[in-house]
This record gives structure tokens, C-alpha cells and sequence, in this order.
């Protein structure tokens, strides 16, 4: 099992304000409402949505927009949306993934390559970064659920596949095809995770130095501001110097 990896993702989106509070939950209403649609409306019946609900609680969505998003999805009104991957580099060189649900291709293609070129960027053909990459489930505990040999313990009988704890916290990898089934398991043994969710890992990373972090920071905002883009994942990393600056 390794040990706990430098590697950071946008996805987290941690200490945002109201603002980005609200799009959060926009995001994440419009992944139940999609995940809804596509499959059975019953949470116990469509392993998707239940991933999404148990993120969007996890995010302190409230109930009535979960459950206002899942009777959208059977309403006359739902929006058909598209679900699209984008893939670049960034400034620096750093591989870029940006996943995209919409319900106008042109459009969300334009503004994506748009932001790519504003902020220093080259969008690329689907493929072009996709392989440096592996489509992981991620769940995530705090340190207080136990020290790392339980953890681990839990994580290998759940079926887990690796884990990196830190004093942060405990982060755990699955094959993204058994993530519902592994986080059950787990869930039964340490409760609730702080996250659970399907995510792009990077094979290996590209470490910037301050300059270069502030300007990749900006693209990687600016794209997650957008209204049609779910989850931005880049492989990069920084010295703990280069992060307590920024």
C-alpha cells in the first residue's frame, strides 16, 4: 500500500464561500437529476444515484434538493444533458481533465477552449491526456475514524485495493466499477465518509513551482466556475512551501 500521495485535485473544492457554496450544490443536483434519469429513481435500485446522494449529504446539501433534484429527473421539464470529457494541458505542462455535463455541445466546447487559451492552456483531442490517468473510486475519512492499521484492516476486507493515510486523514482507492460496494462495506465498519466519488488519479505528477501554481490555480478556477462543468482534475503537485503561499 503506498503512502499518502502529494497529488491534488480541484475536486476537493474546500473553503469556498456562499457563492461557490451554491454552484456546489448545483453541480451535484444536476449529477442526482442525470443519474436519476438514466437509471431508477430508487437510490437502493441505481448505484449511481446513490453515489451521488451520499456526495451531495456529504456536502450538506439539503434534503429537499435532493429529493426536489431526483423528481425533476421524471418531470416534463428535465434537461436533456450530455455528458462530455474534455482533455489539455495547462500551464507548466500539467495534464488537465475536465468533465462536462450539458445540454449545448457548441457552447460548453467554446467556453472550455476559450478558458484553455486565456489562461496559457492547450485544449486537446479526447485521448491526448487521458492515459496518464486511471479512473479510480476515491473515499475519504478523517484521521478520526482510527489509526491507519484499522483503516487498512477495513479497507482490505471492503476490497479496496490501496490506501494512503496521512494526519489529515485517510484516503481509500478501489476499481471505480466496485466504488458503491466497497463504500457499503466500509461504511458498515467506520461510518460515514467525508467522500466518495469517482475521480481521475494521475499516474504521476508535475511539480510546479509558485508562479506556476498561481497561474494553473486560475485556469483550474476559472473552468470550475463554469456552469456546465462538473469536476476539473489536473496532475499536479507542489512543495508545502509553494502551497502555504498561494
Amino acid at each position: 500500500m503506498a503512502g499518502h500521495s502529494k497529488w491534488a485535485n480541484i475536486q476537493h473544492r474546500k473553503g469556498r464561500q456562499d457563492a461557490a457554496r451554491s454552484k456546489l450544490f448545483s453541480k451535484l443536483s444536476k449529477e442526482i437529476t442525470v443519474a436519476a434519469k438514466m437509471g431508477d429513481p430508487d437510490p437502493e435500485k441505481n448505484p449511481r444515484l446513490r453515489l451521488a446522494v451520499k456526495e451531495a449529504k456529504a456536502s450538506s446539501v439539503p434534503k429537499d434538493v435532493i429529493e426536489r433534484a431526483i423528481r425533476k429527473s421524471s418531470g416534463g421539464d428535465a434537461d436533456n444533458y450530455e455528458e462530455i470529457r474534455y482533455e489539455g494541458y495547462g500551464p507548466g505542462g500539467v495534464a488537465v481533465i475536465v468533465e462536462a455535463m450539458t445540454d449545448n455541445r457548441n457552447r460548453t466546447a467554446s467556453n472550455v477552449r476559450s478558458l484553455f487559451t486565456k489562461h496559457g492552456g492547450n485544449l486537446g483531442e479526447t485521448g491526448s491526456v487521458g492515459f496518464m490517468f486511471d479512473r479510480m473510486g476515491q473515499i475519504v475519512y478523517p484521521a478520526g475514524v482510527g489509526d491507519a492499521d484499522t483503516v487498512m484492516e477495513a479497507a482490505i476486507e471492503a476490497g479496496a485495493s490501496d490506501v494512503e493515510s496521512a494526519e489529515d486523514g485517510h484516503v481509500i482507492w478501489c476499481d471505480y466499477t466496485e466504488l458503491a460496494d466497497v463504500s457499503a462495506a466500509l461504511e458498515d465498519r467506520l461510518g460515514d465518509a467525508e467522500s466518495t466519488r469517482l475521480v481521475w488519479k494521475p499516474q504521476t505528477t508535475t511539480e510546479l513551482d509558485l508562479d506556476g501554481m498561481q497561474k494553473l490555480m486560475k485556469l483550474l478556477e476559472a473552468l470550475d466556475d463554469d456552469d456546465d462543468v462538473q469536476n476539473v482534475t489536473a496532475n499536479f503537485e507542489a512543495s508545502d512551501e509553494v502551497m502555504e503561499q498561494l
